[in-house]
């Protein structure tokens, strides 16, 4: 990876996940929803999974949704932060950028909420592929660009107000457009992406920071500005998040788009497109409609 890849700080990252472990149970609403979202998304699946990884696994809450689940035997679970493995029941320190996982060693990998901090997102994406055997089912569910957009947009306000510009407070997430893409880039075989959207209201925009923060899922941007907040700006920042998007109640809203991904890894036993001109079916006769000449417009 070259530094111009370089979005993330994930030391910071790890070290915030590390301190957010201990009180995780009381801030993961968002992962427990996602979580049991992805394992709704196995009962369309007809078969049974041996064994499952658990890539970012906070403090177990997709493990357990798998467990539920019936359809997974045996979850490992994964995770940059030893203190979010150790809370989840133990399992491996791994980072998504550099998985410890031999080729081929899982029927399923499921991400809830970790792969928007990854800088290399098509690399891990690969990684993960190699690491499902063949016909694995790979589900992830990342933070799409419209998270926290009314946040993003507070802040800019506030310090376009207080300060000599505008720095980088919420992360460049991913583009549902680019999803699928991403997908068969890595190699994936019927990929397929989805978004959904989550609205949380707060009584004020410093619980929704304090929420973030007991999440581990603050800014962690290499080009954050590292001076402290000043405090003007904090009120400006709380003053225009109110004033532009507060409800008539006086609760904020928090918008979380949510980016669902589905892929498997190739497998000879999958169905394969036909190669151009292999039809052996005529459209019309599927339509059951007379074919018309190109040119000519029915009727005439």
């Amino acid at each position: 990876m070259t530094d111009a890849a370089l979005i993330f700080d994930r030391a910071l990252l790890r070290r915030r996940r590390e301190r957010a472990a201990a009180t995780f149970a009381e801030h993961d609403f968002l992962v427990a929803e996602v979580a049991a979202r992805l394992a709704d998304r196995l009962e369309d699946v007809q078969r049974r999974f041996p064994l499952a990884l658990d890539l970012g696994c906070h403090t177990g809450q997709m493990s357990a949704a798998l467990a539920g689940s019936g359809k997974v035997e045996r979850t490992v679970a994964a995770d940059l932060a030893p203190a979010m493995v150790a809370a989840a029941g133990g399992g491996v320190v791994a980072d998504e950028e550099a998985l410890p996982f031999a080729d081929g060693r899982f029927d399923l990998v499921v991400s809830c909420l970790n792969l928007h901090w990854v800088n290399d997102l098509p690399g891990a994406l690969v990684q993960i592929r190699r690491a499902l055997k063949p016909d694995g089912l790979f589900l992830a569910a990342m933070l799409g660009g419209e998270t926290l957009t009314e946040l993003r947009d507070a802040w800019l306000r506030a310090e376009a107000a207080e300060e000599d510009g505008a720095g980088l407070h919420v992360s460049p997430f991913a583009d549902l457009r680019d999803a699928a893409g991403l997908l068969q880039r890595a190699g994936f075989a019927l990929p397929v992406s989805d978004t959904d959207r989550l609205t949380a209201t707060y009584a004020d925009p410093l619980r929704l920071m304090a929420e973030l923060q007991g999440m581990g899922e603050s800014n962690a941007l290499l080009e954050r500005r590292h001076r402290p907040t000043r405090r003007a700006t904090l009120l400006a920042a709380t003053e225009q998040y109110v004033s532009h998007h507060a409800g008539a109640d006086g609760r904020v809203p928090a918008t979380f788009q949510v980016i669902y991904l589905t892929g498997w890894a190739p497998a000879a036993s999958q169905q394969q497109p036909l190669r151009p001109g292999a039809a052996t079916t005529r459209l019309a006769d599927a339509l059951d409609t007379v074919e018309q000449p190109s040119g000519e417009r029915a009727g005439r």
